[in-house]
């Protein structure tokens, strides 16, 4: 196998973060390639010729039925039994923001059935308005996702206005945590408990993304591809020392798919 895995960045519809995306996949150690939706809906086996299938943020189809709905709807319909292949077959996903949303509302996170039925959501921020800010965010130790391991806490940028996360019951989400299924939660850079702005959405118990119970599909609000220079932290000229974190996420992605 190629020592640069191959990823299918999806664009099209209202998907505005996939040049971003591709670039973080590329300075990982991937060959990145930006893919119309409307091409694999022509030619679904085409997915067949990643190690990586990539859902960048954005507004999709306009969020008109709500974040991620319409995208969702159309992928599962068009190429779910591919992208079934696709991952039984030993394939990585990762959705970022409006992909987080997409892949959540398809039923592929967190998938803990095995039947891609929704389980969980994403849905309106608590406070009423669409947050952009740069939060702090800690990684779950018991963790099973591929994408997060090695990783303790770090700056990533949000930008949403549904990222808040909200489970069933408080029995599923305590059932998502025993399992390793939560990967990161928003925290307080002081230590306690965050409070917003730092958790910016009111998710429950904080969480800000989640695996699948093989630890190999990934998603979450936060940009870790706009953290890709130390330039790109608003606190880069008074802080000595920093590093462009959010490039961590996809090499360990990239060395998954190796």
């Amino acid at each position: 196998m190629s020592r640069r895995p191959k990823v299918c960045v999806i664009t099209g519809f209202g998907i505005n973060a996939d040049e971003e995306l591709a670039l973080a996949f590329e300075m990982a150690g991937a060959d990145a390639l930006r893919v119309h939706v409307t091409d694999l809906v022509a030619e679904p086996d085409l997915l067949l010729r990643f190690r990586i299938l990539a859902f960048p943020g954005g507004f999709s189809f306009g969020d008109h039925l709500g974040s991620g709905k319409v995208f969702a709807t159309l992928f599962r319909r068009s190429l779910g039994p591919r992208m079934k292949e696709f991952l039984d077959g030993g394939g990585l996903a990762i959705g970022i923001c409006n992909g987080f949303q997409v892949l959540v509302k398809m039923g592929v996170l967190p998938n803990t059935g095995g039947s891609w039925a929704q389980e969980v959501s994403l849905t309106h921020n608590d406070s009423g308005r669409f947050e952009d800010r740069w939060v702090r965010v800690a990684f779950e130790q018991g963790s099973r996702c591929a994408w997060t391991k090695g990783l303790r806490e770090m700056d990533l940028p949000v930008r949403h206005g549904e990222g808040r996360f909200v489970a069933r019951s408080a029995e599923q989400l305590a059932d998502l945590a025993r399992g390793g299924l939560i990967a990161l939660r928003y925290t307080s850079p002081a230590g306690g408990e965050p409070h917003y702005p730092e958790d910016p959405n009111g998710s429950e118990a904080h969480v800000a993304g989640i695996c699948d119970p093989t630890g190999k599909v990934f998603g979450l609000m936060p940009h870790p591809e706009a953290f890709l220079h130390v330039q790109n932290h608003p606190d880069w000229p008074t802080r000595s020392g920093m590093h462009a974190e959010g490039l961590r996420i996809f090499e360990n992605g990239v060395a998954a798919a190796r």
